[in-house]
């Protein structure tokens, strides 16, 4: 009805998400176990970061159609904010994890990609915003009738 600029903001949350194909989370100086075998970790080294990954993913679109039922849209917007700080908390912990049993000649570097999860936290509290906001417009049109 009056969905606009909330389907942009959950666009932007799942094109969030999706970069993280692209972008890396952390990088090591040398080879070493599991997730830095080819020195750089990413969402694909671990299948919990994956599909958490991908789930982000299909929420928010999801959440885009479903602009006819906006209270079901908001508890998907909060869906998305929940995969989207769970992700790079769960890449933390693995990687926390993981550099423990390392050797300490092994230096371990952040990459832009463990805090592209951020922008998706961002335009969920956005597409949430704007969709209460409609939610108000359209009860406040219906109180006029």
């Amino acid at each position: 009805m009056i969905q606009r600029i909330q389907s942009i903001f959950l666009l932007l949350a799942a094109i969030s998400f999706g970069i993280l194909f692209m972008l890396p989370m952390a990088s090591s100086n040398k080879v070493a176990t599991d997730f830095f075998s080819d020195q750089v970790y990413t969402i694909t080294d671990h299948p919990v970061l994956l599909i958490l990954t991908l789930t982000g993913i299909l929420v928010a679109l999801i959440a885009i159609f479903l602009y006819s039922n906006r209270s079901l849209q908001v508890k998907l917007g909060y869906l998305v904010l929940l995969l989207a700080i769970s992700l790079p908390l769960t890449a933390f912990l693995l990687l926390s994890n993981q550099t423990t049993v390392m050797d300490s000649t092994v230096q371990v570097n952040n990459q832009p990609g463990i805090f592209v999860p951020f922008g998706a936290v961002l335009f969920g509290i956005l597409a949430i915003f704007n969709i209460r906001k409609d939610d108000k417009l359209v009860k406040s049109m219906d109180r006029l009738r």
